[in-house]
């Protein structure tokens, strides 16, 4: 990994503990988006004219790195667009379940347009949460983050696989953007319906990006009916009245899809084990001192599986101390959120510990 580490810039730098809330640009990629421009630059128009087959090699690259091979790919500029498009599409009338404290692109996105929502708390105990929430309220889809942003708490995926196999008939929808890139993801076999993802932060891909997965049949199945029945009528191009086309309307920026593409087969060439088995290290390390230093809320440090992102507990003036000493982390919920990726090593957290 050290080798890895001279493709990051930055890093020599800064203490770099600030994936979640965004990715690092490296040397390969900054090198592909220079020839793209340049390709753009002599080629104007020509140089789109293959750009729905360049954007079909990306969806390609991501069935193959997240193992949907089956399902339908769409891609969209974000997660949260996504999502939107995505809850436009289904009856309000049904109920909705999310986390308590979940990323507003989904709480937000889904109360505002007024569903039936019942919660779950996202906390030590969030499995045995879902499983009782579901049973008192009988949701017709849940909703939810892998990894929960503030503070890193990580959903038991097996977990999913038998929640689907007791309610097959319940939608599942993951947001995976704290999630994806950090180790291996089989989606046909997850358990869960439709993921969606943005990939500028652990996948490395830049901003501008992002894509969603749909089990086989639930991209129609989520499509509203006057949709469909005007795609049926009209006289007007498939390309505008596909499925796919509901999220992939107007414009796909081909700098941004090819950067996501090129982070993909930079992540598949370090090997996805590799990056899981470092993060993991590195992770499991900085949780065994923390909570030895009592930094840690205790939802977190009881739980026995957690991801790489921590919420400390601290303050603006503790976070401006670390700022300065060019540790850089993020002010999030109460306290201060610090995120490892593979890029990160035992002695950036040592440094962390030794600010604090």
């Amino acid at each position: 990994m050290n080798n890895l580490r001279k493709e990051f810039p930055i890093l020599n730098q800064y203490t770099y503990l600030n994936t979640a809330s965004s990715g690092l640009l490296y040397d390969s990629l900054l090198e592909y988006r220079q020839e793209h421009d340049l390709d753009f630059l002599i080629g104007g128009s020509l140089f789109r004219e293959h750009q729905a087959q360049f954007l079909s090699s990306v969806k390609q690259s991501i069935g193959d790195f997240f193992e949907c091979k089956f399902g339908d790919i769409v891609l969209s500029q974000n997660f949260s667009i996504g999502l939107n498009t995505l809850l436009s599409g289904l009856d309000t009338s049904k109920k909705i379940l999310l986390l308590d404290t979940d990323y507003p692109s989904i709480n937000f996105a889904v109360t505002a347009k007024n569903f039936d929502t019942c919660f779950a708390k996202a906390n030590v105990h969030l499995e045995q949460n879902i499983e009782s929430a579901i049973k008192t309220h009988n949701p017709s889809i849940f909703a939810f983050s892998l990894v929960q942003y503030t503070n890193g708490i990580a959903i038991d995926l097996d977990f999913i696989k038998q929640l689907k196999a007791r309610y097959p008939d319940m939608l599942i929808i993951g947001d995976g953007t704290q999630f994806c890139g950090t180790k291996a993801f089989d989606f046909d076999n997850s358990g869960i319906d439709i993921l969606g993802c943005s990939g500028y932060k652990w996948l490395l891909g830049g901003y501008g990006n992002g894509f969603f997965l749909f089990k086989k049949g639930i991209l129609e199945y989520t499509s509203p009916i006057s949709y469909k029945k005007s795609a049926i009528a009209s006289d007007y191009n498939s390309s505008y009245t596909s499925l796919q086309a509901r999220y992939e309307c107007g414009h796909l920026d081909t700098l941004n899809y090819g950067s996501l593409q090129h982070s993909l087969k930079f992540l598949s060439n370090i090997g996805l084990p590799t990056i899981e088995k470092n993060i993991q290290e590195v992770a499991n390390y900085a949780k065994e001192e923390f909570v030895k230093l009592n930094l840690l809320e205790i939802d977190v440090a009881q739980r026995k599986n957690h991801s790489s992102i921590f919420n400390l507990k601290g303050d603006q003036k503790l976070f401006e101390k670390l700022k300065n000493q060019n540790i850089i982390t993020s002010l999030r919920g109460q306290g201060i959120r610090i995120s490892l990726h593979f890029y990160n090593t035992l002695k950036d957290v040592e440094r962390l510990l030794e600010v604090l």
